[in-house]
């Protein structure tokens, strides 16, 4: 049986965002007792589905995550395309034919409704890809190389984020999260988790001439076309921007507090705004500390991302920051991406 993967070459591997700035936070590491590793799975693994599809000329795997009891799972639109049949085996050992819900090619994201379950099925966690950082541990899971009943499971770092690489048909993936966790043909559509079992991305793409280098869907990324897509709604594919890469206050070093007088104990360090945005046109700068967006307090910069995916292209949010302890703020513009 042939199994489904996005397979890409090198030279489509695309562009990345400006190195940040030292970020300084200690990696999110998981721990070396195999034990713990094994509770980790335990978590995740009964959210965890293989996809069988029947497809001209042939049949295809690949992998999902259960998102509700009632079934409702969230995997790759490359793994379903041009299905005439598509089949869920669950954890558990139940197997369920599934239709699917919407799929949005453009951001390989599908969302798939299994048929005729009895018993409910366990939804994955979903945890917060705004919040990782460059070495941050994270695992792999999923129906590689469609092997057997059992998923494979990998674990590694993330290796870099925000990537976007060029897709077969001449499009692109954008602020994908890169990892060394091994993803191969049948991963697709399957989760990436952090060290606490939370999926912070969907196992997409590998590069067929590199090793160690697979990408995946940010989670709070798609979110939105997944509520759609689950919701029966016409997807909106166009998201707010406001234009800052951030990571958390807390997480910055002594020299960097020091270098931009840094006085706060919570909020989004600014890494680098990039120019023509919102966040460019309000003032915002490297070294800024974001402490709220429209009256609403910031402490993480997974709260930043939280506020623009509240909003809609065109809308305008009022930010407060702080610069060398002075509170300064001003009003951003979103853009769209």
């Amino acid at each position: 049986m042939a199994t489904t993967a996005a397979l890409w070459d090198r030279s489509d591997a695309g562009r990345a965002a400006p190195a940040p700035v030292d970020p300084g936070r200690p990696a999110v590491t998981i721990a070396g007792d195999p034990l713990e590793i094994h509770a980790l799975l335990q978590k995740v693994r009964p959210s965890v589905v293989s996809i069988h599809t029947g497809v001209r000329g042939g049949e295809a795997a690949g992998s999902g995550i259960v998102l509700s009891e009632d079934g409702i799972v969230l995997t790759n639109a490359h793994v379903v395309a041009g299905a005439q049949t598509i089949e869920l085996d669950f954890a558990d050992g139940r197997t369920a034919e599934a239709r699917l819900l919407g799929s949005v090619p453009s951001a390989d994201v599908a969302v798939l409704q299994a048929d005729g379950l009895t018993q409910p099925v366990t939804p994955a966690e979903l945890g917060s890809s705004d919040s990782l950082q460059v070495g941050d541990s994270v695992v792999a899971i999923g129906n590689a190389l469609n092997l057997g009943e059992a998923p494979s499971v990998t674990t590694g770092i993330v290796s870099a984020l925000t990537r976007s690489i060029q897709t077969p048909d001449g499009g692109s993936l954008d602020n994908l999260i890169q990892t060394d966790a091994a993803i191969n043909p049948g991963n697709s559509g399957g989760p990436l988790v952090n060290a606490n079992g939370q999926v912070v991305g969907v196992n997409t793409a590998i590069l067929a001439d590199a090793q160690n280098i697979g990408f995946a869907l940010a989670i709070d990324e798609i979110r939105s076309i997944v509520d759609d897509l689950k919701a029966g709604r016409p997807a909106q594919q166009v998201r707010p921007l406001l234009g800052v890469e951030t990571v958390d206050v807390s997480s910055i070093d002594d020299a960097i507090r020091d270098r931009y007088e840094v006085t706060a104990t919570s909020g989004a360090f600014v890494q680098s705004v990039n120019a023509g945005t919102g966040a460019a046109s309000a003032g915002l700068q490297q070294g800024d500390v974001i402490t709220s967006v429209d009256d609403k307090r910031v402490r993480t910069a997974a709260d930043v991302g939280v506020a623009v995916r509240a909003k809609d292209p065109g809308d305008s949010v009022r930010i407060v920051w702080q610069r060398g302890g002075t509170e300064m703020e001003g009003t951003a513009t979103l853009g769209s991406r």
